[in-house]
């Protein structure tokens, strides 16, 4: 695990990978953060969240931008691991018990029935549509019960950042045992409902911000302004903290 941005990255995937089923042998609890552009801007703008970022066990990169300014500062060479890529990655391994928290209904029942071709046995995995509120009114004794009750080894939480995070981090000392992962769209991505990921093309010409803003321009360009505005700080920042390590 590296920090850089003030977030506590793990690029590798066969470490991210071999250390969830670490936690998962264990019967550990944990969270991981799956951290965009937005979350990175968040992280450096308000410090209560910083610490709900690196509260976790460690965040994945899921920006395709962060690996190139680590290459300009550093000369190091990392790839980014999506939460959609990682919800794949493990849905497909048929290996762990999960639970699906966040989205609405009509979404649940689609992934529930994409993901079923996938692994049969999730068609008897729980499915939970948490409410629209704001994060400080979720109840989440309750929700910790309904999870210690089900007994999953993975927790996926879709309900975008930050509330995501915030609602891990807080739901954390309610439940026995697993780990708990946000993955932002990924439910809807992987349902076929509405929102799509961008082709190849795009995402391997790091381009996949054009296609969120194409299909949600509003809430991505407000998104995007602030990330714009505040990345020459951060550049900076992390070029002292370069200059320091020296």
């Amino acid at each position: 695990m590296e920090t850089y941005f003030n977030i506590n990255y793990e690029f590798d995937r066969q470490t991210i990978l071999q250390r969830i089923d670490e936690i998962v042998e264990q019967n550990g609890k944990e969270y991981v953060c799956v951290a965009d552009g937005v979350i990175l801007n968040l992280v450096n703008r308000m410090p209560d969240y910083k610490e709900v970022i690196n509260g976790a066990v460690f965040s994945l990169c899921d920006s395709a931008y962060v690996p190139l300014y680590i290459r300009w500062l550093y000369g190091l060479h990392y790839s980014h691991y999506t939460g959609s890529d990682i919800f794949s990655d493990i849905t497909a391994m048929r290996k762990y018990r999960m639970m699906f928290l966040g989205s609405r209904q009509v979404v649940l029942d689609a992934l529930r029935t994409k993901l079923t071709a996938i692994d049969p046995r999730i068609a008897s995995m729980t499915f939970i549509e948490l409410p629209f509120r704001e994060v400080d009114d979720f109840d989440y004794a309750a929700i910790g019960a309904q999870v210690d009750t089900d007994n999953p080894d993975i927790i996926w939480v879709s309900l975008g950042a930050p509330k995501q995070e915030i609602f891990m981090n807080r739901l954390k000392p309610h439940i026995r045992r697993g780990v708990m992962i946000s993955v932002g769209a990924a439910f809807k991505f992987h349902a076929g409902m509405g929102e799509r990921r961008a082709p190849q093309w795009m995402l391997d010409n790091r381009l996949e911000f054009v296609y969120r803003i194409l299909q949600s321009p509003r809430k991505q360009l407000i998104r995007c302004s602030w990330i714009v505005r505040t990345l020459p700080g951060l550049l900076w920042q992390e070029w002292r903290r370069k200059r320091e390590k020296k």
